[in-house]
């Protein structure tokens, strides 16, 4: 019968489901063991002498939150005497300079005196726009000479007063040359709460931190919101100046200070670090779009098979499996008690505890709202829209703009 093939067809996915999602979330439960958080380095011991740590702030028309990544600069609770700022300012055409100016207290030299600022009017050929920021602000700012440790930090990021003192300690107790650290996402935007958790997943998908954290047999990763660095590993490997042409720049680095032999690590936020990643859906999907696009090594083969994969784990499977779920109690509470039914009762029934505990675990893992987990399938088909639009665009040879900048890109 046609009913009892598609109730076999729903257990099949609802079995399917608690297979693939218990294995995600057997992941996540031995990489929260294995992995500290960011917090674990405020517990380190503080008797140490904490190193010079020069932040480097790339800034790129920030007028609306330069001033926000300012203050909570200024507020850190590190020592003083032993943290220095330098803001570059990159083509900026809006009220950056002005915005930052207020948020110092002055200009140039304002922050008590810790702050300097870098106006740069044009990028060369060859280099990212944010890429040669940051390495303009290396080679030019006496602070950032006379650091043992760089950081380099997005303009759109928050800390918590403890922040650089956490990251701090924590690259000394495990020993790190480079740490880098996944904020805590702002969910006030719709995006952020349907699509973003799902986005954010993938990329994790693609760089799990358990094997980004192991000492060999490396996945380079790092998040270029908040990327701290022993200063002479960094100049070891050519910093920035090796990676100038990639729009991807973080990914890059990393795999360029593994290629060094300095030892990585990659860590969650948990709370000590917030940042608004896009302030529209527009910004949102042309951002997602540059990162899944270089994660992807420009591969449209690999795009189209991860955007694929992801409909059909995260949404077509689970949804498949709840319905099974109805369908069989639905079939035994009408008194029609069959094998198939029974099977899809069960598997469904195993199949979607399984997904909405696995999603509510890394939804806590990560300080995304629980209602976010309501509306994953509908995320996580909107992110493989995303997949399939960037193998689209590679297809046909469409170049990106970013941060004033256009880059052309050959599919691989």
């Amino acid at each position: 019968m046609l009913i009892d093939t598609l109730l076999s067809i729903a257990a099949a996915a609802g079995l399917l489901t608690a297979l693939y999602w218990g294995a995600v979330a057997c992941h996540a439960v031995r990489t929260w063991w294995s992995i500290p958080t960011l917090r674990a380095g405020l517990k380190t011991d503080a008797g140490f002498q904490p190193p010079r740590v020069c932040v480097i702030v790339p800034a790129h028309n920030e007028e609306a939150c330069i001033g926000t990544v300012a203050a909570s600069l200024l507020g850190q609770d590190y020592p003083a005497d032993r943290l220095s700022m330098v803001f570059v300012l990159d083509r900026c055409s809006d009220g950056t300079r002005a915005a930052l100016d207020a948020a110092l207290g002055g200009a140039a030299g304002g922050g008590g005196g810790r702050a300097a600022i870098i106006e740069i009017d044009h990028c060369p050929e060859g280099w990212a726009g944010k890429v040669h920021a940051l390495w303009r602000a290396v080679s030019d700012s006496p602070a950032a000479r006379e650091a043992d440790v760089l950081l380099f930090l997005d303009a759109d990021t928050m800390m918590e007063s403890s922040c650089i003192r956490a990251a701090a300690g924590l690259m000394r107790s495990r020993g790190l040359g480079m740490l880098s650290v996944l904020s805590t996402l702002t969910n006030d935007q719709w995006f952020e709460r349907v699509v973003q958790p799902a986005a954010g997943m993938e990329l994790v998908r693609m760089f799990p931190l358990r094997r980004t954290n192991w000492p060999t047999q490396q996945r380079p990763f790092a998040n270029g919101q908040f990327i701290m660095i022993d200063r002479a590993a960094y100049l070891g490997f050519g910093g920035h100046e090796a990676v100038r042409q990639y729009v991807l720049e973080d990914v890059e680095l990393a795999r360029a200070a593994d290629r060094a032999g300095v030892r990585l690590g990659v860590v969650l936020a948990d709370g000590l670090l917030h940042c608004r990643m896009y302030g529209t859906w527009a910004d949102f999907r042309r951002g997602w779009t540059r990162i899944f696009t270089e994660s992807a090594n420009r591969k449209v083969s690999r795009l189209v098979r991860i955007a694929w994969r992801k409909r059909l784990v995260s949404t077509l499977l689970p949804l498949a499996g709840a319905m099974g779920l109805l369908a069989g109690a639905a079939a035994l509470a009408t008194g029609q008690r069959s094998e198939p039914a029974l099977w899809a009762l069960r598997f469904g029934a195993a199949g979607t505890l399984v997904y909405v505990s696995t999603l509510v675990l890394c939804m806590k893992l990560g300080r995304t709202p629980l209602r976010s987990a309501a509306v994953f399938p509908i995320g996580a088909w909107m992110v493989s829209d995303i997949l399939l639009g960037c193998a689209r665009s590679l297809r046909a040879g469409k170049p990106i703009e970013w941060a004033g900048r256009v880059y052309s890109r050959e599919a691989r």
